[in-house]
């Protein structure tokens, strides 16, 4: 797979995508076909501020998006030149996806931009507490569970509208990358049949446009 900058041309694949089947979304924000564009939009605007930097994930078998994910929560702590700890989320696939390798190829680029172009510390991820396979999924690219922190964040539940979340936190820690770079290519280069992984990395944002 790669990463592209999420564009409106992706709307027809991620609006296919979205309508595969819907069952593994109980906790995830994934758009239905007529809102995709609406989505598109939004994470745009994310963008525009510098805080996020959204992604569609492209299959290089067939050319088509088969889902998306992001950077956001950039943290500057020690020095405003530099980029201490980031966040990736937003992250679906469509159900064809899971479990061919994707999302753990997806995550190697994206960490391996962030440890090795960016220098941060800490990337971490996170999931509603509830959601089971999220977070096995996590786990699964090597992130070590944190804890639990209640009422951390949105809900993306159907019915829970305006109602916040108990938030599963999970983390990677510049000092544990190289081991977990390691299992990580080893992993994809299980799906993918071959001895390395592509060398793709995110085409945006670069080292010298973090988001902030």
């Amino acid at each position: 797979m790669r990463l592209e900058p999420l564009e409106h041309r992706h709307a027809a694949d991620l609006a296919m995508a979205a309508e595969e089947n819907r069952d593994t979304y109980a906790f995830t924000m994934v758009p239905r076909a007529d809102e995709v564009p609406a989505y598109i939009d939004a994470h745009l605007a994310r963008a525009a501020t510098g805080r996020v930097a959204p992604y569609a994930q492209v299959s290089l078998a067939t050319g088509r998006a088969v889902g998306a994910t992001a950077y956001l929560e950039p943290r500057s702590w020690l020095s405003d030149d530099r980029l201490d700890a980031v966040e990736v989320g937003f992250t679906w696939l469509a159900r064809s996806a899971q479990g061919t390798g994707v999302n753990a190829e997806a995550k190697l680029l994206l960490f391996r931009h962030a440890f090795e172009e960016w220098g941060v510390a800490r990337v971490d991820l996170k999931t509603d507490a509830r959601n089971a396979r999220s977070r096995a999924a996590i786990a699964s690219v090597g992130a070590r569970f944190e804890g639990v922190l209640r009422n951390w964040s949105r809900s993306w539940a159907p019915g829970e509208d305006g109602r916040l979340r108990d938030s599963a936190m999970f983390s990677i820690t510049a000092a544990e990358w190289p081991d977990r770079r390691k299992a990580l290519e080893e992993r994809v280069s299980r799906f993918a049949g071959r001895s390395t992984p592509p060398p793709t990395p995110p085409s945006r944002p670069s080292p010298s446009s973090v988001p902030r």
